[in-house]
């Protein structure tokens, strides 16, 4: 692509502005980060909707601050500990998995939730930006990254999507838009990765060409994994401590899984009672490394199990 920066630039700012309206819903999912602010930006007359567990994480305060700063018509609900815990066995039956990122899903089900007993229809999502533009934190240092964006881009799933067929609910991505991500993958990847101020940063062309539509303090925040931002992290350890050692021990022992703690087993075992075995290969699958569930050749994880997805939620937090 035209190495030009003011073209660039521009024909991102243009081909966005374009996304946003090919995609325009009644509400947006909105954590307050760089991607569901531009979003929100480039929307028109949508209720954002943010989730927050308890007193916990950063997200309210982003999301209040832009809500102000665009004048958005912004609600945040705040969930107790145990109304979050009381979703995930929802969460894993729609998702048909048992996946140790599920309390990133519970924020999204829940603020999907909240928005259909708000009567809203269609719901917006900042899914993608992080893929498209290299926002998570490991991609900064990651070896032989094309032949990885390539692999990831054939692959990458979100759990909006699921959640929102399960309750009635379009989900519109604008960052997935076909014709904005066939032009965004094509952008150089050092203008996704570039050192700003001392810092090498992720997400630098968004960061910069939308200086001016956003303040400066959104546009160069940090990396917030929805469950970190939300808080919802906090219920990893009091999921643990459901767990006792005894029951853990014989869960190693009684199941060909590779648990990585106590928390993957607390959620294979609701998957257990909410789903039921998990599938085999079938032709022309491989067999996950974890689980054993069947999985496409060029998969970075399996469905039920999701191991690798796990660890790109934890290198991110």
């Amino acid at each position: 692509m035209k190495k030009d920066e003011k073209f660039v630039f521009r024909e991102l700012k243009r081909r966005f502005t374009e996304a946003v309206n090919r995609n325009q819903a009644e509400g947006i999912l909105f954590s307050g980060g760089l991607d569901s602010a531009l979003v929100a930006a480039y929307s028109t007359n949508c209720r954002a909707i943010s989730i927050g567990l308890e007193s916990y994480g950063e997200d309210q305060y982003f999301a209040d601050e832009v809500a102000k700063f665009l004048k958005l018509d912004h609600y945040h609900r705040t969930v107790k500990t145990e109304e979050a815990i009381a979703a995930i066995p929802e969460v894993i039956k729609i998702l048909k998995s048992f996946d140790p990122a599920i309390p990133n899903d519970v924020t999204a089900c829940l603020g999907l939730k909240c928005a259909k007993d708000m009567g809203i229809n269609g719901m917006m999502t900042g899914d993608g930006s992080d893929e498209i533009f290299l926002g998570y934190n490991f991609m900064l240092e990651k070896k032989d990254l094309s032949k990885y964006l390539d692999r990831m881009y054939r692959t990458m799933r979100f759990s909006s999507n699921k959640i929102g067929e399960n309750l009635g609910i379009n989900i519109k991505q604008p960052f997935l838009d076909k014709e904005f991500m066939d032009f965004s993958q094509g952008i150089d990847v050092d203008f996704k990765i570039r050192r700003e101020n001392g810092k090498i940063w992720g997400k630098w062309i968004l960061r910069k060409a939308f200086e001016g539509v956003l303040p400066q303090e959104i546009l160069w925040q940090s990396k917030r994994p929805l469950e970190v931002g939300s808080g919802m992290t906090r219920l990893r350890n009091i999921i643990e401590s459901r767990v006792t050692d005894e029951e853990f021990e014989a869960g190693k022992r009684n199941f060909p899984i590779k648990f990585r703690n106590k928390e993957h087993f607390y959620y294979y075992r609701i998957y257990r009672e909410v789903v039921g075995e998990i599938p085999l290969p079938e032709k022309d699958e491989k067999p996950c490394k974890c689980c054993g569930a069947g999985m496409n050749q060029s998969a970075f994880h399996c469905k039920p199990g999701a191991e690798e997805k796990m660890q790109l939620f934890r290198i991110t937090g």
